[in-house]
């Protein structure tokens, strides 16, 4: 079955060799048509844009994927339901049976102070807060000296103080 953009690939391609096409019949004496020239050859570069962009599946023009990195890690804190409610994380018994959850604005702002953080200090921050491991065995784990989990860890603690604040 073939997806939008395997659909709309040929129409652009036939689109824009008509366009050449119509470019080239363009009388350059005449001034009127040079401004038609002038907006057939943009329409012909937005094409050309368009479908390389399509095609590749990357924006045109960028180096070294820096276009794709912070699409990744918004569009992994753009579900919100990703994050669980805790009461789904804690057994009722231990908690006197009171139900700990946490609200959608919650989640937001978790969300929003988790895309803050860097790659490292999102993992230095969950790995030491969250699952109580020690600087040390953080270091060991990432391959690290533990001087940097700890500024991570910092870096971390400031965004989320600045974030709450």
């Amino acid at each position: 079955m073939l997806s939008w953009v395997d659909k709309m690939v040929p129409e652009y391609i036939e689109g824009r060799q008509e366009m050449k096409k119509r470019a080239d019949q363009v009388d350059r004496s005449n001034p009127i048509e040079m401004n038609d020239l002038k907006q057939f050859n943009s329409m012909i570069d937005s094409m050309t844009y368009s479908l390389e962009w399509m095609t590749t599946g990357r924006q045109p023009n960028t180096y070294r994927g820096v276009d794709e990195k912070a699409v990744y890690q918004r569009r992994s804190y753009e579900n919100i339901d990703l994050i669980p409610d805790i009461a789904e994380q804690l057994e009722e018994e231990s908690i006197n049976k009171k139900h700990l959850f946490m609200s959608r604005e919650e989640k937001v702002i978790l969300a929003d102070i988790l895309s803050s953080f860097s790659l490292r200090e999102r993992t230095c921050y969950i790995l030491h807060e969250g699952q109580k491991m020690s600087m040390a065995k953080i270091a060991d784990e990432l391959g690290i000296t533990k001087r940097s989990v700890q500024q991570y860890i910092e870096r971390a603690r400031k965004k989320v103080q600045e974030k709450v604040a």
